[in-house]
């Protein structure tokens, strides 16, 4: 029994289930972070892609497999006519309206696309955007709907 007094030990239980709002931050998180790769990656002439698995049936056998193929990244941002870059935070195909009747963000260089992006990343783990994605959510799940 002393090897066992040397731990700390707790009645914890893992939870069964992550919660809706923890779900829609953790998804537009990742998305935020492919963005920031891709957006370090232009910077410094390099290539990003990301791998997803995919499922096709084997013609010859007819037995399915799954195939690793790369992700099909689009950048979230574009340059105006003015030579402003303008971020545009997307949740699914949409694009997250942060304040009511405001999509885009307003950068100077494309430098500054990776520090913006670092920025939306705290603000939708610390839930400020908490009401923006729920809305889009039920908006996506409206779609659905028959």
């Amino acid at each position: 029994m002393s090897t066992l007094s040397k731990l700390t030990l707790t009645a914890a239980v893992k939870p069964r289930h992550i919660p809706d709002v923890q779900q829609r931050r953790n998804k537009l998180i990742h998305r935020i972070w492919e963005q920031t790769e891709l957006a370090r990656a232009q910077i410094e002439g390099r290539i990003f892609t990301t791998t997803r698995y995919r499922s096709v049936k084997d013609p010859q056998t007819g037995l399915r497999k799954q195939l690793e193929v790369p992700k099909r990244l689009r950048p979230w941002w574009f340059v105006a006519e003015d030579g402003t870059v303008c971020i545009n935070i997307r949740y699914g195909t949409k694009p997250l309206e942060i304040i009511k009747g405001k999509t885009g963000i307003v950068v100077k260089s494309p430098d500054d696309v990776v520090r913006t992006l670092e920025l939306i990343k705290q603000a939708v783990a610390a839930g400020e955007l908490d009401d923006q994605m729920a809305a889009a959510s039920g908006a996506l799940k409206s779609g659905f709907a028959r």
